[in-house]
């Protein structure tokens, strides 16, 4: 074995440019369902670090010299707002799903009632979908349960000028301190890993996502691979993976997966990755395995078990048969869902050197 692989020198590299492109990235809005602006942004981070970016709908590519050797994909909404009339707002991932409409489809009262609290008092900020263009700024007064429409409504101060369907972003800025990263990290910090990877040398294929908070972004996803007629078993789909607090988190500086509630992931390719861990010395768990545990223990209590989980690889493997397969590596986070998620550097410099691993194994790097 070499004393330090060509991935691991490059992912000590560079990492203040790293933390200026999270900055960036954290500050673009990207709504789900109002991605559009999110994606001129990355295009243009991506082409200056010499990647060729193509669009489809719901999907940005991104291409080195070698695009068929490794491929990685990360969604890249966000949760909030969408103006659905005069000073009324609603959870966009609801909307943009199909799931705050009349027809039985609504979201369960429980979910809702989780959420109704979470936001108080956040800041916010509209904006135009297409060009980012700012359109005003908020704070969130007021949300509540609608018993008449069975949905969940929030009010807004500042913003009663807009109109129905403009999106309202939740105001969010990076934070360091004491070694832990926190913002609004599902899923821009991964994709700000794929994108920094481009400055690293990667020379594969890196997908970007929209509308995987509204259970969609498989389909534009598999819809590319569908286009060229071919599929692949080693697709690494990266995101965050929330634990309940910081202890928890830390047991790992990474998360792999078995499979999720949708279907097996490759058995190849996640021991591959186990294997890189090993090599490299960085410690991960299996998120499938501890949910199982968490279960067995909560059933022995006389609790409900919780499920498995759905993640976008597990719905393309459903979706396509097998088509499309591959992995997932995620970044172990607390705060799920909010302003406050957080990660570890530590856990973020592992996660980095596992993708240049990955990548100088597939020969993109």
């Amino acid at each position: 074995m070499r004393p330090k692989a060509f991935g691991d020198l490059l992912s000590m590299q560079k990492k203040d440019a790293f933390f200026d492109l999270l900055k960036v990235l954290i500050r673009s809005p990207s709504v789900v369902g109002a991605e559009h602006s999110f994606f001129r942004v990355l295009q243009r981070e991506l082409e200056e670090r010499g990647a060729r970016v193509t669009w489809y709908e719901g999907l940005l590519v991104a291409q080195g010299a070698r695009p068929g050797t490794a491929m990685f994909s990360a969604h890249i909404d966000r949760h909030g707002l969408v103006c659905t009339g005069p000073n009324e707002f609603q959870y966009a991932a609801f909307v943009a799903g199909n799931r705050s409409d009349l027809l039985g489809n609504s979201v369960s009262e429980k979910l809702m009632r989780k959420i109704v609290d979470r936001f108080q008092a956040v800041a916010v900020t509209a904006y135009e979908p297409w060009s980012g263009s700012y359109f005003g700024s908020g704070v969130i007064k007021r949300t509540y349960v609608c018993e008449y429409r069975n949905n969940l409504i929030f009010e807004v101060d500042g913003l009663e000028h807009l109109v129905a369907g403009t999106p309202v972003a939740f105001s969010d800025r990076l934070s360091i301190s004491d070694g832990i990263l926190s913002a609004q990290l599902d899923n821009v910090l991964c994709a700000a890993h794929l994108v920094h990877l481009f400055a690293l040398g990667f020379q594969g294929t890196a997908f970007f996502t929209a509308q995987e908070e509204a259970g969609s972004s498989w389909r534009y996803l598999l819809e590319w691979f569908r286009r060229f007629n071919g599929g692949t078993d080693k697709l690494v789909v990266v995101d965050t993976s929330p634990y309940p607090d910081r202890e928890t988190a830390d047991r790992q500086q990474v998360v792999l997966r078995r499979r999720d509630v949708n279907a097996g992931f490759h058995e190849g390719t996640t021991a591959m990755l186990e294997e890189l861990c090993r090599q490299r010395g960085i410690s991960f768990g299996y998120k499938d395995a501890y949910i199982e545990e968490q279960n067995r223990a909560a059933v022995a209590q006389g609790s409900e078990p919780q499920s498995l989980g759905s993640t976008e690889l597990g719905r393309i493997v459903a979706a396509s048969g097998g088509f499309v397969q591959g992995t997932t590596l995620q970044i172990p986070t607390t705060g799920y869902h909010t302003m406050e998620e957080s990660s570890t550097l530590e856990a973020n410099e592992a996660f980095s050197r596992l993708l240049t691993q990955i990548a100088e194994r597939y020969g993109a790097l």
